[in-house]
């Protein structure tokens, strides 16, 4: 798996994927004739992107009739989700992998989140299953803000079985829960280590759960039980990024 083709819609994101160069093509209602069309036009002059100007019906058998799309959508080529090989070649590339596995994370939003979060805190891969999960849908792709074609989305038929194989390969798996006595502060991060999130109603799953060689939890104040899972991720992640290149000079 490699490159694909996807429709985005809005200005902000077909303008950056245009600066990115992926544009395969625009569609531009024709009737969006103001400014910042004729100025996006005008910046399109001299490219050989195809620009096809459509009307309303047209535009939005690519968007969706609810999709605000300000009139303009783009077909973009993006980074396809990886499968188990190319996981394993991670691996033997790396050293001390820093793995995020979303275990049946379902909204788009909190996986876009926490592929933003994993770039930012120097993730080398996530991985979610195919089934009874979010994978990257176009939604995942806007909110992640370029996340995704930079961090390796990583799907696998069985997760049980890649936990499994990752273990085997040396690496350590935490997972966070809310039962568990060990904060994330108090924890090793560093060296070869997935970090496991749950789902946004109820968390791990059992085998997921019996699998981890350890459980965290993040230490809250006030009346607050639990934290959305993409929060959550962002958390953990800066705390092993932390450990990982930041200690503190004694």
């Amino acid at each position: 798996m490699s490159n694909t083709t996807i429709w985005i819609h809005g200005f902000h994101a077909v303008e950056a994927a245009f600066d990115e160069g992926s544009v395969v093509q625009i569609w531009l209602n024709d009737q969006r004739l103001d400014k910042r069309a004729q100025a996006f036009l005008a910046k399109l002059k001299d490219q050989k992107v195809p620009v096809n100007m459509v009307n309303q019906k047209m535009l939005e058998s690519k968007t969706g009739e609810e999709a605000r799309h300000q009139g303009i959508a783009a077909e973009v080529r993006v980074m396809a989700a990886k499968n188990e090989n190319f996981l394993f070649e991670l691996l033997e590339e790396q050293s001390s992998p820093l793995l995020l596995i979303l275990d049946g994370v379902t909204d788009p939003h909190n996986v876009g989140a926490c592929l933003r979060s994993a770039e930012a805190f120097g993730v080398h891969a996530v991985i979610a299953p195919k089934d009874r999960a979010c994978g990257l849908t176009p939604v995942v792709r806007k909110i992640s803000s370029g996340s995704s074609e930079r961090v390796p989305f990583v799907e696998v038929t069985n997760l049980a079985r890649t936990i499994d194989d990752l273990k085997a390969r040396g690496v350590w798996l935490a997972g966070l829960a809310g039962e568990a006595t060990e904060t994330i502060y108090e924890a090793n991060l560093t060296g070869a280590m997935a970090i496991i999130m749950g789902s946004e109603g109820e968390g791990m799953r059992r085998l997921t759960k019996e699998a981890c060689d350890f459980l965290l939890k993040i230490p809250m104040e006030g009346k607050i039980e639990s934290l959305n899972v993409s929060v959550a991720t962002g958390a953990v992640l800066s705390e092993s990024h932390r450990q990982r290149f930041h200690k503190r000079k004694k």
